[in-house]
């Protein structure tokens, strides 16, 4: 037996309705590869600052002469002694420093970047090879035991951003119906939440920091509360494309611009000019700062963070601007527009003109029932039966009418946006 051409209308329906989901998987894994392939694949050195420790013409024909043969990915310069060179590590301005001699040392700061510091000693090493003598290689800041590759940070910052960008999917859609200033206050407690377990990760379980906890949970708070503020503020006009939104934000270009695996010496112009400024970039320097470098650059790196923070309450600020006017059209049109449920429930502003509306409509058949009561006092008494018949019937009628649309349209809306909060939870996938 052949299908009813109703059921295939109906599956042909549900084809395009997961056809059309089916965009946002494909552009994440775009974006995905375009990010992390392009950021990653080929890390080079790019004007990687290193000094020669010395002074005299020696050193300077040794500096200028790296410098030439690096072709534009070594900046070498020279220092006068090594005292000079070590301040200049712990205030990271420099990523290697060459002590030449017959027991030629390097200094490397490893805590500022596993992978740099692994591109200098390579590079320093071919050169006291041909010297001739084995290079000594002296970390001055090292990271901590438990947190042997320097990584342990960026993993953290993962954690961090899929617990923020996952809560906006959930604030924002299944709390889309809650009062704006509820659902930035849900956001700040999981943000709070959210830091907690990062700092749980980070202290007692993995033992990532050995001192400074406070510190990496206070700028893990603000790094958390700055995504989701930002992310629930976009959910207002964004609608079900949040998701993706937030992911091309807060992981596609801000893991790979964040330092985290590479610094931006070693990668391309894109995403080293990002790490001026992404707040990734923000928390993963400032974390550094603070454990590992007496507090050096944390002040920077802290208001990035705070800017972020900003920008998130800015964009709240937009998105309560643009639902209050979407109110003010509802009630002006005298629509049932679905709002945010402040204004939606029962003795909200909405409300109120819906409440008046239906009292002119009871009002309405009152007055007709008592001037059809009125006109059948002067008939007959068969006429006046019949008139009252049917002055209570019409009002039944048009009650239960009434009743029966007043209890159906709010289910079909409950039943849509329900529907839509699920498709767009579905979305929220970790990477």
């Amino acid at each position: 037996m052949s299908a009813s051409p109703l059921t295939r209308s109906g599956t042909g329906a549900s084809l395009r309705h997961v056809l059309v989901h089916l965009v946002t998987p494909l552009l994440m894994c775009i974006g995905m590869g375009l990010a992390y392939l392009g950021a990653f694949h080929a890390p080079e050195p790019h004007n990687l600052r290193v000094d020669v420790v010395g002074s005299g013409p020696s050193t300077q024909v040794l500096a200028q002469t790296l410098h030439d043969k690096g072709a534009g990915a070594l900046d070498v310069r020279t220092v006068a002694d090594r005292s000079a060179a070590q301040s200049q590590l712990m205030d990271r301005e420099i990523y290697g420093a060459y002590v030449p001699g017959d027991k030629p040392e390097l200094m490397v700061a490893s805590a500022g970047s596993d992978t740099t510091a692994t591109v200098v000693q390579k590079v320093f090493t071919e050169l006291a090879a041909k010297q001739g003598a084995p290079l000594k290689v002296t970390d001055v800041a090292r990271v901590s035991a438990g947190d042997p590759t320097g990584q342990g940070l960026f993993f953290l910052l993962v954690a961090l951003s899929i617990g923020s960008y996952a809560s906006v999917a959930v604030i924002g859609g299944a709390g889309a119906v809650l009062p704006l200033r509820i659902r930035a206050l849900l956001s700040l407690g999981m943000s709070l939440v959210v830091s907690a377990i990062g700092a749980v990760f980070a202290g007692p379980l993995f033992h990532l920091v050995d001192h400074g906890l406070a510190g990496v949970w206070a700028m893990s708070w603000l790094y958390s509360a700055g995504i989701l503020l930002v992310g629930v503020g976009l959910h207002t006009y964004l609608k079900r494309w949040t998701t993706l939104s937030v992911m091309v934000l807060f992981v596609m270009l801000n893991f790979t611009s964040s330092g985290g695996i590479f610094r931006p010496e070693l990668q391309s112009g894109f995403f080293a000019s990002l790490h001026s400024f992404w707040n990734g970039a923000g928390f993963i320097e400032g974390a550094r700062g603070h454990v590992y470098f007496d507090g050096n650059g944390v002040g920077r790196s802290v208001l990035v963070l705070a800017l972020w923070f900003l920008v998130g309450v800015a964009v709240l600020g937009v998105a309560a601007l643009g639902e209050a006017a979407r109110r003010r059209t509802a009630v002006e049109a005298g629509t049932d527009a679905v709002v945010p449920a402040a204004d939606s429930t029962a003795g909200g502003p909405a409300a109120r003109p819906a409440a008046r509306r239906g009292h002119g409509a009871h009002a309405a058949p009152a007055s007709a029932e008592h001037r059809a009561g009125h006109e059948a006092y002067a008939a007959t008494d068969a006429q006046e039966h019949r008139a009252g018949h049917m002055a209570h019937a019409a009002p039944d009628a048009q009650e239960h009418r009434a009743g029966h649309g007043a209890h159906a349209a709010p289910d079909a809306r409950e039943g849509s946006a329900e529907g839509s909060v699920e498709e767009e939870l579905e979305e929220a996938v970790g990477v």
